[in-house]
């Protein structure tokens, strides 16, 4: 047998090895990544696909959080490329930490294949109740009134919740301080304590505080009104070109055969188009978002450009 005819018969014995793993795949517990702690928006996404997946398998969720998703995404990042380990990918980890972390541990884009995407929705501007401003433009105002007096909270460096703050900053001409914190979780007693005085929170954490009077609701970061809070404006209204969008998507490590990325889309595809989990999005301010692979790769593209210039026109750094 000649070189040739070996390397053929190589790559033929290897497309049926992975055409055969794809078929039976999953034979074990599939482990997916939550690059933030319990409770918040990735979380909650999570959580409701491993509810209702049906691999005959089931879906572990691993809540790795720390370094703005950075530490759980890096792990998936350098998992076995085989469909088992899988990160429920964010904004930060996948678009936003790239241009604000000088030293990332993970290309954004070559460590990981693309599987789809889960949702997106706006993060919701939110303030402590003691504060004295019951809209945006009376928070600019204030803002303006007291420079550097007031601080932002978010669930770590990077995440949107950053990141829709500095925007914040940066196109209205005021000044604040940032709070990183290890989680949503640390940040919320802090806010409606008043040691922070307001967070761009994913609205999905943020409502039904904010319907519950816990903490005061001024807009959402979106172009357009949320259908789960048309009540609340965007911060749009006020300050023309504002927007920040979160996004979750769901991503492997690069080289994870096609078959298997394709079973996964089918499953995410399925459960986040049944009618309870639909309901149950919208309800918490989510807005499903099923795509291809190849559609999320194109979306995620752009939205590295557009947030690079977000950062780099706000002066924002990893801390």
């Amino acid at each position: 047998m000649n070189l040739t005819q070996t390397l053929l018969t190589g790559a033929i014995a290897l497309a049926v090895a992975t055409s055969a793993q794809a078929q039976g795949f999953p034979t074990k517990p599939i482990r997916l990544v939550v690059t933030f702690p319990a409770a918040g928006a990735p979380d909650i996404l999570a959580r409701l696909f491993a509810d209702k997946a049906q691999f005959g398998q089931p879906v572990m969720i691993d809540n790795v959080p720390g370094a703005g998703g950075n530490i759980g995404a890096d792990k998936v990042a350098k998992a076995p490329a085989d469909g088992y380990t899988l990160v429920m990918a964010t904004v930060g980890t996948h678009s936003i930490n790239g241009s604000l972390y000088p030293k990332m541990p993970y290309d954004m884009v070559k460590d990981f294949s693309p599987i789809a995407h889960v949702a997106s929705a706006p993060n919701l501007l939110v303030v402590t109740n003691d504060l004295p401003v019951k809209n945006v433009a009376e928070l600019i105002s204030y803002m303006k009134a007291h420079p550097n007096k007031l601080s932002f909270g978010s669930p770590g460096i990077g995440s949107s919740v950053h990141v829709s703050g500095e925007l914040f900053k940066s196109m209205t001409g005021t000044t604040m301080q940032h709070v990183p914190y290890k989680g949503r979780q640390f940040a919320i007693p802090d806010l409606v304590g008043g040691q922070i005085q307001l967070m761009f929170d994913n609205m999905p954490s943020a409502l039904p505080m904010a319907k519950d009077g816990k903490i005061r609701a001024l807009a959402q970061t979106t172009a357009k009104r949320s259908p789960a809070a048309p009540d609340v404006p965007t911060v749009a209204e006020t300050v023309p070109g504002f927007e920040a969008t979160t996004w979750f998507a769901m991503f492997a490590p690069a080289g994870t055969p096609r078959d298997v990325v394709m079973r996964i889309n089918a499953e995410m595809v399925r459960v986040f188009k049944l009618p309870e989990v639909v309901d149950k999005l919208k309800t918490l301010g989510l807005e499903p978002w099923i795509s291809t692979p190849e559609e999320l790769a194109k979306y995620q593209a752009s939205e590295i450009v557009k947030w690079a210039k977000v950062v780099k026109d706000s002066g924002a750094r990893a801390e």
